[in-house]
């Protein structure tokens, strides 16, 4: 009777060392996934889809416009565009280009 006491006895001190364990082990779990949750006060990406913009940055400098602003800056950009390249140096863009294009097959070559 003895024998059989003291293997319940095991028994049941083993089912409560996992038992204990497993929820020590949970509650870390838990916690650690509640801090890989975004803050509260962060607004969800649904929300700020449907957010209309009422503000925008200039295409020129980057300064902050208003709606209006930002049209009328478009509606000038689109009259005048900004002025082209000189000739000479698209001419030389694009021989710099192609010599760099060279030097990646024909690495030996030394121009």
């Amino acid at each position: 009777m003895g024998r059989v006491k003291a293997i319940k006895a095991v028994k049941f001190l083993s089912l409560f060392v996992i038992s204990a364990t497993f929820f020590v082990v949970s509650g870390y779990w838990t916690s650690s996934i509640v801090i890989a949750l975004p803050p509260p006060e962060d607004t969800p990406e649904e929300i700020l889809r449907t957010k209309i913009i009422i503000e925008a940055r200039s295409p020129i400098d980057g300064s902050f416009l208003t709606a209006a602003e930002y049209i009328q800056v478009q509606a000038q950009l689109q009259e005048a565009p900004p002025p082209k390249l000189d000739p000479k140096i698209r001419e030389q863009i694009f021989l710099l280009r192609l010599r760099k294009t060279l030097l990646q097959f024909f690495p030996f070559l030394n121009f």
